[in-house]
C-alpha cells in the first residue's frame, strides 16, 4: 500500500496538469460562478505555493486551493466580506496586481476524490494549508466554508444552521466541525458568497430539473433555494457560506 503524499505545486509543478484528474463532489451548477470562471485558472500559475495536491501513488486523491490577500488594508479593516468566496478571490488578484502586501491566507477549496471521503483527507489537507501559511509568516487563515450538511435543508437560514452545536459543543455540520477541531472559530455568515446566474436552458442542463415554474427551486447540492423566473428566462442562485478564522502560532525563528 502506497503512502499518500501531499505537496504544493510550487514544489511539484509537474503535477499542475493533474489537479483536475479526480472526480469530485462539486455540483455542476457551482462550476459556473462567473468570478471563479475568470480567476480560478490563474491560481495555478500565480499562486502555486498556495495550491496543494495529494497523491496516492499515481492517483490524485485530493486538492486544495488558497490565496493570500490583505484583509487588514485600510479600506477593509479586518472585516471578512459578505461576498465571501467571490470577493476574496477578487481581492487576492487585485492585491497582487497592485503590489499590496498580503497579511492573511484564505482557503478557497478542499476537495477529496469520489470514493476517498471518510478517510481523513480533508482534515489533512487543511492541516497542510495551515502549516504552509504559518511557515510563510502568516498568523491567520480564514475560510468561507461550504457546510457539507446544508444541502439537506436549503430552506434553513445559514445564520441558524451555522451555529447549531452538538452536546459536546462542536458544530452539528461535519465540515464546520473539522475546522473547529483544527482550531478555528466561526466568525460570521457570508450571505452572498457565490452567485450563479443562467438561462433556464442552462439550469436544465446543469441539474436535469424542469425549471418551468416561477418561485424557489430545490436543487441537489445547493445550500439555498434557486430563484426561477420563467417569464424572464433566467434563474439565480446566491450561496451563503460561513466565515471561519484559524489563528496560527508564529513560525519558529530560523
Amino acid at each position: 500500500m502506497t503512502e499518500i503524499e501531499i505537496t504544493s505545486l510550487a514544489r511539484r509543478p509537474e503535477l499542475a496538469g493533474r489537479l483536475w484528474d479526480m472526480e469530485d463532489s462539486w455540483p455542476e451548477f457551482a462550476r459556473h460562478d462567473s468570478v471563479a470562471w475568470l480567476l480560478y485558472p490563474r491560481l495555478v500559475a500565480e499562486f502555486p505555493e498556495y495550491v496543494f495536491i495529494a497523491t496516492d501513488g499515481d492517483e490524485v486523491v485530493a486538492r486544495a486551493f488558497s490565496v493570500p490577500f490583505a484583509l487588514h488594508a485600510a479600506d477593509r479593516g479586518g472585516v471578512l466580506p459578505a461576498q465571501g468566496w467571490d470577493r476574496v478571490l477578487m481581492w487576492a488578484f487585485s492585491d497582487r496586481r497592485r503590489g499590496i502586501r498580503p497579511d492573511t491566507v484564505s482557503a478557497l477549496e478542499i476537495s477529496v476524490a469520489a470514493g476517498r471521503q471518510g478517510q481523513g483527507l480533508s482534515g489533512r489537507m487543511l492541516a497542510v494549508m495551515r502549516e504552509g501559511a504559518r511557515a510563510a509568516g502568516f498568523t491567520e487563515v480564514v475560510a468561507p466554508v461550504r457546510p457539507n450538511g446544508k444541502p439537506a435543508e436549503p430552506e434553513t437560514p445559514m445564520s441558524e444552521y451555522a451555529y447549531r452545536t452538538r452536546e459536546d459543543g462542536l458544530p452539528c455540520d461535519p465540515w464546520l466541525r473539522v475546522h473547529v477541531r483544527a482550531g478555528a472559530v466561526i466568525d460570521s455568515v457570508a450571505p452572498l458568497s457565490m452567485t450563479v446566474t443562467g438561462s433556464l436552458a442552462q439550469w436544465r442542463e446543469w441539474t436535469g430539473l424542469p425549471f418551468d415554474e416561477a418561485g424557489q427551486v430545490r436543487v441537489p447540492g445547493a445550500l439555498s433555494l434557486v430563484r426561477c423566473e420563467p417569464e424572464h428566462d433566467y434563474a439565480v442562485y446566491v450561496e451563503p457560506n460561513v466565515w471561519v478564522r484559524h489563528p496560527l502560532e508564529p513560525a519558529p525563528a530560523a
